[in-house]
């Protein structure tokens, strides 16, 4: 029970330390320090790529299956009810358990507001009650190079 305990401890710790660090910066070039700015677009957005890898099913409830079917019921519209661009979605071949996807943001400020938003939603509360899924989540904040005709 105290490794438990104090496994949780150190993770409420980890998380607290996380918030209260500078958000990562994304979006147009005007927004980044000169260092990740050299070659960004002055017309990018703020990219969010997600991977969301599902523990495994138990009783036949949660898994990589009730996490697709989440998305697909009323998750994806959600976030594009509160802002963002779902650019796609993706099925993992090399880890079937892993769904990625793809949003855009006008920038960093508008990602976290519609992150806020979606988070308050009634609609997502209940989904994500419907369909609970234990998962871990790797996130990264991407701007579009200059080059890039995704901007």
């Amino acid at each position: 029970m105290k490794l438990i305990v104090g496994f949780l401890a150190s993770a409420l710790l980890a998380c607290t330390a996380m918030a209260q660090e500078a958000p990562q910066p994304c979006g147009p070039a005007g927004d980044l320090s000169d260092s990740l700015s050299k070659n960004v677009s002055e017309e990018a957005r703020c990219f969010e790529l997600r991977m969301y890898t599902a523990e495994e099913a138990v009783e036949g409830k949660g898994g990589i299956d009730d996490l697709h079917q989440r998305f697909r019921e009323l998750e994806i519209a959600l976030f594009e009810k509160h802002g963002a661009e779902v650019i796609a979605a993706w099925q993992r071949l090399d880890n079937p358990n892993t769904l990625v996807w793809m949003l855009a943001y006008k920038d960093r400020a508008h990602r976290d507001q519609v992150f806020s938003d979606f988070a308050q939603d009634p609609e997502w509360i209940a989904l994500r009650a419907k369909y609970p899924v234990p998962l871990s989540i790797e996130a990264y904040m991407m701007s579009s190079t200059d080059y890039s005709s995704l901007k």
